[in-house]
């Protein structure tokens, strides 16, 4: 991934010529409907999403595994992972339409107290589910358009409650679907070693980390300092610029790409961090293998 990986919500909220968005209090839902033939990029939730589709197809990468989402499906992604996208317009007219829900922790524990749900006992965790949208989703999507017209007329308990209302309509359409969204909020344990090593290069931070590996923060930093005898910040740091001499000493790939490559999101920042680490620029390497 020769790019920066942009964070969403946080990045598609920005863009308000393809799409229009509801975003109060932390709140995020994104509406899209553009003229399209395709268009592929990278994303790094912040968030659970979930995906409604209605026209056009959205096709998502997610390690060695690929997923396409088609009309009238929905697909759930877990937060603090990266994955990748192809968007196609529908064949007939080029249009692709689609809705995003970004579901916080604080919103599925408000769900589980609305509905008067226990907490669930972990189950294997699956990453990426899609399910078939039905009539009573599909009312509801439809319900939501006119609140994009205006948001700036929506109250942000609307959109809390509204977001409330679509887990119980996706808890009607299919409850193991719904043990799956209710299973974001608590990972099981996992080796802090595998998620170190699945995610270095992302654009993650300690909190995600410890998410993904199914622990507190104080208890990941803990456990991270008894292995490896470093922070895990300054272990990530480390491991992003010993592969950032690599890339530049072994392809033509330029400072800027390698920068976002290996997970650092500013070019200048990463350039001081690099020589202050190494002692000489990354540019110099790159003009000596010119």
């Amino acid at each position: 991934m020769n790019e920066r990986t942009p964070k969403v919500p946080q990045s598609l909220t920005a863009d308000s010529q393809t799409q229009s968005f509801l975003k109060l209090k932390g709140l995020s839902v994104i509406e899209s409907c553009t003229l399209t033939v395709n268009k592929q990029g990278s994303m790094y939730l912040e968030d659970h999403l979930l995906l409604v589709v209605n026209r056009g197809n959205y096709m998502i990468r997610y390690g060695e595994q690929q997923f396409t989402v088609r009309p009238g499906q929905m697909v759930l992604l877990h937060k603090a992972i990266a994955v990748q996208y192809e968007k196609f317009g529908d064949p007939d007219d080029m249009l692709l339409e689609y809705m995003m829900f970004f579901l916080k922790d604080d919103l599925l524990t408000d769900y589980m107290k609305t509905a008067n749900l226990s907490p669930l006992r972990p189950h294997a965790h699956v990453p990426v589910s899609i399910l078939p949208v039905t009539e009573r989703l599909k009312k509801y999507v439809d319900s939501l358009r006119p609140y994009f017209s205006e948001p700036e007329r929506i109250e942000s308990e609307l959109v809390r409650l509204k977001l409330l209302e679509l887990l119980f309509d996706v808890a009607d359409a299919d409850s193991d679907f719904l043990c799956q969204i209710l299973q974001l909020k608590r990972r099981s344990d996992t080796s802090i070693a595998a998620v170190m090593e699945e995610n270095w290069m992302n654009p993650v931070s300690i909190n995600d980390l410890a998410y993904l590996s199914g622990r507190s923060v104080s208890s990941f930093k803990r456990e991270f300092q008894t292995m490896y005898n470093t922070p895990p910040s300054q272990w990530i740091r480390e491991r992003r610029l010993d592969k950032a001499k690599e890339l530049l000493a072994k392809s033509s790939m330029s400072v800027t790409d390698v920068c976002f490559t290996t997970g650092f999101e500013n070019v200048a920042h990463f350039s001081k961090t690099f020589k202050k680490h190494f002692g000489f620029p990354p540019s110099s390497i790159r003009q000596q293998s010119v």
